[in-house]
């Protein structure tokens, strides 16, 4: 199934809605994604047997509107390779990262949705996008297992990590990772895909957790940045999720990102290449089965 939160006008509430016999249609008490989950499955089926006449989406928000907590990883080897070569003039990849897959907190309040503009921070010169794939966690629980982590997976969608690199590179120097660099925005969107719609780009492994072949691109005002799979991960989502669980409890509606895939983002290319991004640019990233994330970049009024 495919998921949405979106407004049928621009001043209407946020609603569910599901894509239904080609329309959106409204979930009968349900604002996000968030609520769907909390729901028993005996009254999610209820739910889906009563929707209601198709919506016409007037906008689109973040599939959870606002999430218990946002980690974002940092699970392709080639995005760390080329964005350690910027930083540090080298692509050696510290023997820990291998050891234990990395990630970070992020701003839960500060989400944006699909076609929503992203505002550019006025301190920075050196705006940049990320481009990832997100899952969402559906099933509360600690210390899970790979499989007890996979099974957690309720949907798919994708995630621009939107980063000032110029404050990012301040704010690292000091020992802690990014916070002002990264707390501005999140893209999320543009809705959510459950993973029995994905089932043919899945790969299984009973070892380390299963793997989605699925194909990521991002373009930038039209032009193509890169092209990348999700199989690329170092880390599977299994171990993401499964490391993110560990001493501490996953809470329904968590969000965790995958880290931008190898050539994701304009930090990864040599300098001239690509101009950091300026208001009125347009962000399009896009999965196989998933759908198109798209946000324009806007002065911060």
């Amino acid at each position: 199934m495919r998921f949405a939160t979106l407004q049928a006008s621009r001043d209407a509430p946020p609603c569910l809605a599901v894509w239904h016999e080609g329309s959106w249609r409204r979930v009968e008490g349900c604002r996000d994604f968030l609520d769907w989950l909390h729901l028993p499955a005996s009254e999610q089926e209820v739910r889906l047997a009563r929707l209601g006449e198709p919506i016409e989406p007037a906008a689109f928000c973040p599939p959870i509107l606002v999430p218990p907590s946002l980690r974002d990883f940092y699970a392709f080897e080639a995005h760390v390779r080329n964005a350690l070569r910027h930083r540090r003039g080298t692509d050696q990849i510290p023997p820990a990262w291998y050891e234990f897959p990395a990630f970070y907190f992020s701003n839960p309040a500060s989400l944006v949705g699909h076609d929503q503009p992203v505002r550019k921070p006025p301190a920075t010169n050196a705006l940049d996008f990320e481009l990832e794939l997100a899952v969402i966690i559906g099933r509360a629980g600690g210390d899970f297992t790979l499989q007890e982590a996979e099974a957690a997976i309720a949907g798919f969608t994708l995630m621009n990590d939107w980063s000032a690199r110029d404050i990012q590179l301040r704010e690292m120097s000091i020992g802690l990772g990014p916070a002002k660099a990264k707390d501005f925005a999140t893209s999320l969107g543009p809705w959510v895909v459950t993973p029995d719609e994905l089932s043919a780009w899945y790969t299984p492994d009973p070892q380390r957790g299963g793997r989605w072949r699925i194909e990521l691109s991002a373009r930038v005002n039209g032009q193509e940045i890169t092209r990348a799979r999700a199989d690329t991960m170092h880390w599977t989502f299994a171990e993401i999720i499964a490391h993110a669980s560990r001493h501490t409890r996953l809470q329904v509606g968590d969000v965790i990102g995958s880290g931008t895939v190898g050539g994701g983002c304009l930090l990864e290319y040599p300098e001239g290449t690509y101009p950091w991004l300026q208001p009125g640019d347009i962000v399009e990233l896009e999965a196989e089965g998933i759908g198109i994330l798209r946000n324009q970049v806007q002065s911060y009024q």
